[in-house]
């Protein structure tokens, strides 16, 4: 078996990116949730916004 160099990286760089998705998701769902009008158009982009992340992820991983 190889030896792999392992490198600590600390908790705020591993949850930086998936704790900014939940936040985003966040407000997608209040703003969805508490008004009409432009709050709808930002609870499109901030709820799209995951998929659009998973997307990019799934694509990134397959290359």
């Amino acid at each position: 078996m190889s030896r792999r160099n392992k490198r600590s990286l600390p908790l705020r760089a591993i949850f930086a990116w998936p704790a900014a998705i939940f936040l985003v998701g966040i407000v997608g769902l209040v703003s969805a949730l508490t008004g009409d009008g432009w709050r709808d158009g930002l609870s499109w982009l901030a709820l799209a916004a995951p998929v659009a992340a998973l997307a990019w992820a799934m694509r990134a991983r397959r290359y």
